[in-house]
């Protein structure tokens, strides 16, 4: 079986879109399932006003059927809401053909930090544009309950639950190190990994009155001003496989100041490498860690940062070690499957009942000429 994944997230972005979609890339194929992407590579791009990291495709619809006869996927998932996802989106419903969707990204909210606009305005709007996108989709797939329950509330359909995984031979305690980045960094180490946006709340972190080391894994549009305003702070800019995954181990505690996220697979990665995990008591922490001895989430982020450091590192180990690719993987391909057989199943429905409708239609229109006759 193949399936065709459009996306306007891909590298070389770094981000959980990104690496969600790789991981189930691999994980499918030992399943017995392609999956094929429909990514910005290939055409035309620009850079995204005031996040040029991102880059938005210029499509269009000839290229992306031509794309999609070319493919003959079984099924399609349009993983983004960008330019490519728009591109397919518009292509499968003119030629009727089923897709699932995914939500991972909190626009309403990414959109009431970055514009100067009343908050109302610019979340309403945006929920309204989602729930419009989406609303072809034969299911919508959302990584967590709370979301899944949000969305339901706000009128979305067939939001189904997609949890996600992660890789824990790359991510283990035993990658702890003294030496840091090359540097030997004053204990605790309090560290927190993203891209470095306003909407990720990291000045939250880098304000805190805390004793060790803040050390900061990303890059992002806010980096230089934020490198800046807290000189104190270490910065060391992107990182990926085994550098990242040292960095995690050889921190004490692991601060998601995120408000915004829809997950937050750095999480995952964090608490796999034995590293506790500090946050405000948001949806993602909270549906992620529940109540499980292996974080702290406080509206005091300072009380949770050093609330973690009494925390079981084996424990934030065990906890990690539950939640894999694999099962990930093969959550997704059921209900991207599934969504694609139950829309195909009502779609026959449909058209068996306007064949009998027609049919005796027919009929009495007949036995009405027969009687007028």
């Amino acid at each position: 079986m193949k399936i065709l994944v459009a996306t306007d997230a891909w590298h070389p972005q770094v981000n959980g879109v990104v690496r969600t979609l790789g991981q189930v890339a691999q994980e499918a194929s030992a399943l017995g399932t392609d999956l094929e992407f429909l990514t910005p590579q290939g055409f035309w791009t620009l850079p995204m006003p005031g996040y040029p990291e991102i880059r938005l495709s210029l499509t269009g619809p000839g290229d992306i059927e031509r794309r999609l006869d070319r493919t003959r996927a079984d099924c399609v998932h349009v993983a983004t809401e960008g330019p490519i996802g728009h591109a397919v989106r518009r292509v499968c419903i003119k030629r009727g053909m089923p897709f699932t969707t995914s939500l991972h990204t909190r626009f309403p909210d990414y959109l009431a930090e970055r514009l100067p606009l009343p908050r109302r305005w610019t979340t309403e709007l945006a929920w309204a544009w989602l729930r419009r996108f989406h609303a072809p989709s034969a299911a919508v797939l959302v990584a967590t309950p709370t979301l899944q329950r949000e969305l339901i509330e706000r009128g979305f359909n067939n939001v189904k639950l997609w949890s996600r995984g992660v890789d824990a031979h790359m991510f283990r305690p035993d990658r702890r190190q003294d030496v840091i980045d090359g540097r030997q960094l004053s204990r605790p180490v309090f560290l927190t990994v993203g891209r470095v946006a306003v909407e990720k709340n990291i000045e939250a972190f880098l304000g805190l009155d805390l004793p060790g080391t803040k050390l900061v894994v990303g890059d992002g549009p806010a980096h230089a001003q934020l490198e800046k305003a807290y000189p104190g702070a270490v910065f060391v800019g992107a990182k990926q496989g085994e550098e990242l995954a040292t960095l995690y181990a050889s921190a004490d505690v692991f601060v998601f100041p995120s408000r915004t996220d829809t997950f937050g697979l750095v999480l995952l990665e964090a608490l796999a490498s034995g590293v506790p995990v500090a946050a405000f008591p948001a949806d993602a922490p909270r549906d992620v860690i529940g109540e499980a001895p292996v974080g702290v989430l406080d509206e005091d982020l300072r009380t949770a940062c050093l609330g973690a450091l009494e925390l079981d590192r084996a424990a934030c180990r065990e906890f990690a070690e539950r939640l894999t690719w694999q099962a990930c993987a093969q959550t997704f391909l059921d209900l991207v499957t599934e969504g694609a057989r139950a829309w195909r199943e009502k779609r026959t429905r449909k058209e068996r009942l306007r064949t009998l409708f027609a049919s005796a239609r027919a009929r009495a229109q007949r036995r009405g000429a027969k009687a007028a006759a």
